[in-house]
């Protein structure tokens, strides 16, 4: 289901991959592992971009502690109604209607009636591709 996230461990998690870290998802950009020391486990430092602020965060774990990881539901749109800066979609499974604010890069790309890839991750949209 949309929204949802599982768990994992810090040691499981590679680049490329998602992980929430202060509630958002974000995109697993480099991973740092400290050797076993005297005083227990070895120790992660996990950096990460933001999937909707692109601001850079930085998880510190011990590598065998649990992390959140988000659930993406990819889906395919139709723009119905294009307004200034924000666009009207339709979802082609279900026929729900909702507005978005068109990002920066798309902006020229989109036309009305042309279809979309949105992805749905922890109750927000984010638009992934242009068909």
């Amino acid at each position: 289901m949309p929204g949802e996230i599982q768990f994992g461990t810090v040691k499981e998690l590679k680049e490329g991959k998602l992980v929430v870290i202060d509630g958002e998802p974000c995109r697993v950009v480099g991973i740092d592992l400290a050797k076993t020391g005297k005083h227990g486990s070895s120790k992660a430092r996990v950096e990460a971009i933001s999937l909707f602020t692109g601001n850079k965060k930085t998880l510190l774990k011990p590598s065998d502690a649990t992390c959140e990881i988000p659930i993406i539901e990819k889906k395919a749109v139709q723009v119905v109604a294009i307004t200034g800066d924000t666009m009207q979609l339709m979802d082609l499974q279900t026929f729900e209607s909702f507005e978005m604010p068109i990002p920066d890069e798309y902006k020229g790309k989109i036309v009305q009636g042309g279809e979309l890839e949105i992805q749905d991750v922890m109750g927000k949209k984010l638009l992934s591709r242009v068909k």
